[in-house]
């Protein structure tokens, strides 16, 4: 005869709720359908981190069962909030194979813009190609678009080189190009950075540059691309990534814990976007 302990009684008990509650909980692709704003966020490594976050909590044995994400998680519960239907996708953009795992401001420009149409380039989606079925779509960098070298005094639209005089042209060709998809919002990220151990002052400095430069600007008040200001967020203000906000002191991803502070503003910032243009919140999601 088998004697069950109180403890083991009530884990048994918590586990068939917690499988209950997974099993009845929508999902944002059970909630897509042909009213919904669909929103798709293109990333790598430092965009899964956020979208991830950090379970805690009820949410670290309800992994056991299913993927507990933080951004798309959010979503479901603010459409059961808000009776609305956002539904948003996450998508590595650009793959490893065949193009390589580069995402910075010449490859946006490079698949977007020199290579636009309706094609695919090197089997990654153009806007031709994304615009279609996407309300919203999210882009950003790695942290590697942060090792900004000096400049040559020639801009280079069609160079790979990190180079500030580079990128200037590079948005400014993108920009023109997201113009022609008036229909669909766009959200950039601006710059992650990398710890001080991985950089130099000239760098980090270049790369606040940049930054500033696309707040400053790149972006135009009234037109359909906004900002998240990722990087404020991450620096807190300086020049680098502190080490509280990374992986660990040799790592420059952002630290779970971090992620799970940042991501609701992520998502505050993508539901102000499409509900009042962006107005009620700062650039870094915190409401005004």
């Amino acid at each position: 005869m088998v004697i069950l302990t109180f403890k083991r009684f009530r884990f048994i008990i918590l586990l068939i709720l917690l499988v209950s509650l997974v099993h009845c909980k929508n999902t944002t692709h059970d909630m897509q359908n042909e009213n919904a704003i669909n929103i798709l966020f293109l990333h790598h490594s430092t965009g899964r981190v956020i979208w991830t976050g950090k379970p805690s909590g009820v949410d670290v044995i309800k992994n056991v069962f299913n993927n507990v994400y933080q951004v798309p998680d959010w979503f479901i519960e603010y459409n059961q909030t808000n009776g609305t239907n956002y539904a948003i996708k996450e998508q590595s953009f650009p793959n490893k194979e065949p193009y390589g795992w580069k995402n910075y401001p010449f490859d946006y420009y490079n698949i977007w813009v020199k290579n636009a149409g309706s094609e695919l380039f090197m089997d990654e989606p153009t806007l031709e190609i994304l615009t279609k079925n996407n309300d919203v779509i999210i882009f950003k960098h790695c942290f590697p678009v942060s090792k900004v070298d000096e400049n040559t005094g020639i801009p280079d639209i069609n160079s790979e080189e990190k180079r500030l005089e580079n990128y200037k042209v590079q948005y400014n060709a993108l920009k023109k190009k997201i113009h022609e998809f008036q229909d669909t919002k766009f959200i950039v990220w601006t710059s992650p950075v990398l710890l001080e151990n991985h950089t130099n002052p000239d760098e980090a400095q270049r790369s606040k540059d940049f930054v500033n430069w696309v707040i400053s600007e790149w972006d135009e008040p009234t037109d359909n691309i906004f900002i998240w200001d990722f990087n404020k967020l991450q620096t807190e203000g300086g020049l680098y990534l502190p080490v509280k906000n990374a992986r660990n002191k040799s790592d420059s991803h952002p630290s779970e814990s971090f992620a799970k502070e940042v991501a609701p503003l992520f998502c505050q910032r993508i539901v102000d976007v499409i509900e009042n243009n962006g107005e009620k919140t700062y650039l870094t999601g915190i409401m005004k």
